[in-house]
């Protein structure tokens, strides 16, 4: 089940497969935390600038891994009806859990930048990176963002996803990303991390690191 040792061994081989092919003008926004990691390899690689866009799962309150939506910087909200009706979550408590992580938003983002504006977007390719996809809510978060910034293109790469939520990236006359680059997307997807032999959270510590060294 293991595909990569870790989240620098995903971002060396998803940057190999987007040098093959770069999207033009790219500005490679890591999904704090674990997406860093990833995008500190993927802008290595495409000599880009990389910079974070701050998202928050919003989860069922007794199951919190579960995804029922996702905010984000600049308001993005983005909800999963399906999984807020199977949980019979009503909308006083998806509201206070929305609430919640929007604290935590603008803390990460405050930490993460230190007073730094964000990276300009407008008319540049927004490529965002994390280390994986499950419901996708997140990304769908991320992609939200970086449109109301005036991303000109919305690219997703990850390293593996459920074909259903890439999927729903691409599908529709208003996709959520213009275009979704994965290099695994097994039938049989249960985790993220069950892809990983080394899937250890990624303290803010590193993600502050990170984002020095590349500036």
């Amino acid at each position: 089940m293991h595909g990569f040792a870790d989240r620098a061994d995903a971002g060396r081989r998803l940057a190999a497969l987007l040098e093959a092919d770069p999207p033009p003008d790219a500005i490679v926004l890591g999904l704090p935390r674990g997406g860093v990691p990833v995008a500190a390899e993927v802008a290595r690689a495409l000599s880009a600038p990389l910079d974070v866009l701050v998202v928050r799962k919003v989860g069922v309150p007794w199951q919190p891994e579960l995804a029922m939506g996702a905010v984000g910087e600049e308001g993005a909200a983005v909800r999963n009806p399906d999984v807020v009706r199977a949980a019979g979550v009503d909308e006083q408590t998806l509201r206070a859990a929305e609430r919640r992580e929007r604290a935590e938003v603008e803390r990460r983002a405050g930490l993460f930048r230190d007073g730094r504006a964000p990276e300009p977007l407008a008319g540049r390719t927004a490529l965002i990176v994390d280390d994986g996809i499950a419901t996708g809510a997140t990304v769908r978060a991320a992609c939200a963002i970086a449109r109301a910034r005036g991303a000109a293109r919305v690219v997703v790469a990850v390293p593996v996803a459920p074909p259903k939520a890439l999927e729903e990236l691409r599908g529709g006359s208003d996709p959520d990303a213009d275009e979704v680059v994965c290099l695994e997307a097994p039938d049989g997807f249960m985790a993220v991390g069950m892809h990983y032999v080394d899937f250890r959270q990624t303290p803010d510590e590193e993600v502050v690191r990170l984002l020095a060294a590349a500036r």
